[in-house]
């Protein structure tokens, strides 16, 4: 591999400058990819954009960028993108500085930002190489989500359609997902879920399966598909739904034989049941009966320290005598059964009576 630096000014990065949008970004009269495939879109907020083109008009030197020169003499753009797009963006007057656009400023200051020399090392290698590289260089600014990773290894009609879905402000999946995922698309957080729903967690092993597969419709009717699961299965939305492992529970209880108005009871209830802490594992227990996923309230240490008392150390089911710290606090009548977290309804077990009760 073969790494050089070289000092291009904006005016060069600047020449044939078009952003496409979902067909991509160019520069450079045209031979930049600015956006290839497996890169982000555009992350930065105001202030970093502002920051980036301050840095420029103050002569400051920008940190190093890193392009990949193709056989045909293109090239692709491996580490800069948010401050390049940032300088063209300023250049194309997408956006002001101290209310002034690039093409108001006197033509000195015009031709001093256009002269302004970008450090950039131009790499050249085969492709595994250069993603390697990439990888390496990863390491400062907005750096690259594990999904976006994977994204620069699996290029293709696939990773653009996909992206073309999930990965997009707007995006298909963000309408009809957002009230259930968290993160944003164009961080790749929706691809990365919807992913891991279909793969269950083999991510790069579904991607490799479908790097040259044409397009998303399997992975896009998966999605939908728990989707409108959930929305049948529950049938009032609750704050607590977002950021669920939805894909999970489809996989689980797809199957069942569900009754969404029994459930919206039931799942009511519950809400107001004070007992509960994690509301938001109410959805999986009402699927399950797993009582773990609602992390019940437990007695305090000051209540099993009077409890422990009442009872002298007595275990009331052996009859033996132990130290706290061999005794654990128990529910005589169990949340289950309507009981609550209260000294009347409490007592002190050793860990071998609790153990038995627990298993009974």
């Amino acid at each position: 591999m073969n790494i050089e630096l070289h000092d291009i000014p904006i005016r060069d990065v600047f020449d044939g400058y078009v952003d496409n949008d979902e067909d991509g970004v160019v520069g450079f009269g045209g031979k930049l990819n600015i956006r290839p495939a497996y890169q982000r879109e555009f992350v930065y907020d105001g202030k970093q954009r502002d920051e980036v083109i301050n840095t420029v008009r103050k002569g400051f030197p920008l940190n190093i960028m890193y392009w990949a020169k193709s056989e045909d003499g293109s090239f692709e753009l491996l580490d800069g993108q948010q401050r390049t797009v940032s300088i063209c963006r300023y250049l194309a007057g997408a956006f002001s500085i101290n209310e002034k656009y690039f093409h108001s400023l006197p033509d000195d200051l015009k031709e001093q930002i256009l002269d302004y020399e970008l450090h950039i090392y131009i790499v050249e290698g085969t492709p595994s190489e250069k993603l390697e590289w990439f990888r390496i260089v990863n390491i400062a600014g907005e750096k690259l989500t594990d999904q976006e990773l994977l994204n620069s290894q699996y290029t293709g009609p696939w990773l653009v359609d996909a992206k073309r879905y999930f990965s997009k402000t707007g995006c298909p999946a963000y309408q009809i997902g957002s009230d259930y995922l968290v993160g944003t698309p164009i961080r790749q957080d929706y691809l990365e879920t919807a992913l891991s729903w279909i793969s269950e967690g083999k991510i790069e092993d579904y991607m490799s399966a479908h790097h040259h597969v044409d397009d998303v419709t399997e992975l896009w009717d998966y999605f939908m598909d728990v989707i409108g699961w959930l929305q049948g299965v529950f049938l009032v939305y609750r704050r607590e739904m977002k950021g669920l492992d939805w894909g999970r529970l489809y996989r689980e209880h797809r199957g069942d034989d569900l009754d969404p108005e029994n459930i919206e009871k039931v799942v009511s209830s519950l809400f107001r049941d004070e007992e509960i802490r994690k509301k938001a594992g109410i959805f999986e227990y009402v699927l399950s009966g797993d009582e773990r996923c609602l992390n019940l309230r437990r007695f305090s240490d000051a209540d099993k320290a009077t409890l422990y008392e009442r009872q002298q150390g007595i275990c009331p089911l052996c009859g033996e005598h132990f130290e706290i710290t061999q005794m654990h606090a128990d529910h005589i009548s169990p949340w289950s059964a309507g009981g609550k977290t209260e000294i009347g309804n409490g007592q002190m077990l050793c860990a071998e009576c609790n153990l038995r009760k627990s298993n009974g």
